[in-house]
This record gives structure tokens, C-alpha cells and sequence, in this order.
């Protein structure tokens, strides 16, 4: 085999692909790229059994090969080849990958691809067209409330469903809680599907490259997208999400709106004295016109910050976690939000303040 391509189209399939393809001591072959030659075409393939990419670009060759490479030489090698190269050629003699361009030559030992698992194909499911940029600004900002433990797959999730014009997303540790509306596409029969949490940072780092549109297919256990070339495919989880609007407070008897700035910079200061717990105690008091956070730790001091706010409703004293309020300003886009409470070991829900209320976060107290 040898072949011909665009080294730019090169240095973006590998890029594409390698992050996906890890160490596996019991398939060893999944370590590697799989590249598949046919006319004119090379398709670059990577798979940890949990998500699996196909890239595919246009080449100069009559040849048809597959081969598997070591992902990790292969990427390194081509990441280092200077930025103004402008073919690469791909030879296998002997069983090796040479790899070279004007300036650079490179031999890489392959591995057998009989072993390399085919990447599934969804040939009856739901079809329908989305926006990349909008799938993954709704992945982005709830992603980070899913549980780290998969001890409950359902919650190790984010949750998307369709609800009247709206494409919902929803993550929950059983902590807190964030879900974000996008505007669905028309005719779109979603149902109810859980993409697993540790999939979504390559699902994101991948989709922000298709381009404006992207065909999406699903069933019960996959789902896939594809556009520019790319097809990606993820497992889905087979469970059930908990009702999350039974805890969505009906309405509040304290609410404090500000910059959310302000109450970063308030949150930043506080965190330096928080406990192990990343505890701070926030005091409300709409009279005294009072926003304060306070925090305690035995090891390094204590302190007290205020915040400049707009308060209504009743006086409030109540603890959270830090970082759990923190999490959330990332897929706030406003410049003011708004905190409302419902009393003492009640949650609390942020919301921006404007136009847009497509985003809704709620954090739960802590028990002093």
C-alpha cells in the first residue's frame, strides 16, 4: 500500500481518533488506529468498546489495505512534523507504517488488525438533523452535575429527552442538579436517552469540528453522529433517571439577584478559609440589606465577605458546598443572576437573570 494525502487532513483525522483509542490490557489492538485503504479514500478508526470514531479523507491511491497502528507513536510522530508540510506519504513495506514527508521520515511497527472490534452501525433507529453547536453547548452546561461514580449508571449520565418544543438535558448527583433547554428541531422524536458522563468530553471535542449540521441516528442502546467525514458512536445507558421535577422548588420565599462576578470574587475569597468540606455559610437579610458569606477553618482563619445585592422576602441562614455553586456560572451567559430559597434545608435555585431562562441549576444545603 501507499498512499498520498493532505498532511492537515492527516494531523486532524489522527487527532480525531487517538484519544479514544487507550490502553487495554486484554485487547491490546485497541490501542491502536485502525486504517482502512480503499480507492481514493483512507478511514482512520479508533474504539474503547464504549464510544468508536470513523474519519475518513480523500487520498491518492488505487491500494486497498488495513492496517493497525500504535496510536500513541503515530500521534506523536505526525504532532511533531512542522506546520508547513504540505503532503504526507503513507507506505507499508513489510509489515511496517513508513510514514514521510519533504523534511521527515518515520517507521512504525504495526500490530495484526484481525482482532480490531468493527465499530456498530445503527441500521434501524431514529433519524433526524441538529445542530453540533447546540448539542453540545446542552452537554456542556449539566455535564459536570452527573456523578464520577458509576455505582448508579443512571446518575453517571446526562439525561436528554424532548418536551414540547424543547430539547431538554439534565445531570444530577443527587447534590445538585442543572438542566438546560435548547430549541428542538422540528418533527424531532427524541424519547428519553442517558449518554454516559465519561463519554461526553470526547463527544464534545469531537462534535465541535462537524461543521453546522449533523445527521443524528439513535435506538435503544447507541447513538450516532455523523457529518464532514466523521461518524461517532456512543453506548447509551439502559436505565431509568430519576424524576427530577418532583425536587424543583414550586416557588421561593427569599430571593437575592447580583453580578455574577460579584459573587464569583465573594466565593473565590471565602474558599481560602472554607473547611475540608468546602463548606460556607451564606447569611440573607432582606431588611439589613444584607448578603454575606462566611466561612471557618480551624487551620487557617476566617471570613466574612459581603455582596452587593438585591434581597426580597424573608431572612435566611443556610450552608453549601462551594463548589457546588461555583460548578454552575459556566453555563450561566448573563451578566446578573438570581438566587432563590425556600427556607432553611431547602434547595436552592440559580437562574440567569434575562431574557433567556433555558438554564435552571439547583444546589442542596449541607448539615452544619
Amino acid at each position: 500500500m501507499k498512499l498520498e494525502l493532505n498532511f492537515q487532513k492527516l494531523k486532524e483525522a489522527i487527532g480525531a481518533v487517538d484519544r479514544i483509542a487507550g490502553r487495554h490490557m486484554t485487547l491490546p489492538v485497541l490501542s491502536c488506529i485502525l486504517i482502512e485503504v480503499k480507492k481514493n479514500t483512507a478511514t482512520f478508526k479508533a474504539t474503547n468498546l464504549d464510544l468508536g470514531v470513523e474519519v475518513s479523507v480523500p487520498v491518492k491511491t488505487n491500494d486497498e489495505e488495513t492496517i493497525a497502528v500504535p496510536a500513541a507513536t503515530l500521534s506523536s510522530f505526525v504532532s511533531q512534523i512542522g506546520p508547513n508540510e504540505q503532503l504526507v506519504t503513507l507506505e507499508t513495506v513489510s509489515g511496517n507504517l513508513h510514514v514521510s514527508t519533504s523534511k521527515s521520515k518515520g517507521l512504525i511497527k504495526t500490530q495484526p488488525s484481525d482482532d480490531f472490534p468493527s465499530i456498530p452501525q445503527i441500521a434501524d433507529g431514529q433519524e433526524f438533523s441538529l445542530s453540533p453547536e447546540l448539542f453540545v453547548k446542552g452537554l456542556k452546561c449539566v455535564w459536570y452535575s452527573s456523578s464520577v461514580s458509576s455505582v448508579k449508571p443512571e446518575l453517571s449520565s446526562v439525561y436528554v429527552y424532548r418536551e414540547n418544543d424543547s430539547l431538554v438535558f439534565a445531570a444530577t448527583d443527587s447534590f445538585r442538579l442543572a438542566e438546560k433547554r435548547i430549541k428542538a428541531p422540528a418533527g424531532l422524536n427524541l424519547g428519553e436517552i442517558l449518554v454516559p458522563f465519561k463519554n461526553i468530553a470526547d463527544i464534545v471535542r469531537i462534535l465541535e469540528t462537524m461543521g453546522d449540521v449533523m445527521e443524528v441516528k439513535l435506538n435503544k442502546n447507541l447513538i450516532a453522529f455523523k457529518a464532514r467525514g466523521i461518524y461517532l458512536t456512543s453506548r447509551l445507558i439502559d436505565g431509568v433517571f430519576p424524576d427530577y421535577r418532583q425536587i424543583i422548588p414550586k416557588g421561593y420565599s427569599t430571593e437575592a439577584i447580583m453580578l455574577k462576578q460579584d459573587l464569583i470574587n465573594a466565593l473565590k475569597i471565602s474558599n481560602i478559609f472554607s473547611d475540608k468540606f468546602n463548606q460556607i455559610h451564606v447569611s440573607i437579610n432582606p431588611k439589613g440589606k444584607l448578603f454575606e458569606i462566611q466561612t471557618k477553618n480551624s487551620d487557617v482563619g476566617e471570613n466574612k465577605t459581603s455582596v452587593d445585592s438585591a434581597l426580597t422576602g424573608d431572612p435566611v441562614e443556610i450552608n453549601f458546598n462551594y463548589k457546588y455553586i461555583a460548578d454552575c456560572f459556566q453555563s450561566i451567559d448573563s451578566d446578573s443572576l438570581s438566587l432563590q430559597l425556600s427556607g432553611l434545608n431547602r434547595p436552592m435555585v440559580i437562574r440567569p437573570v434575562s431574557g433567556d431562562q433555558s438554564f435552571m441549576y439547583i444546589a442542596m444545603p449541607m448539615n452544619r
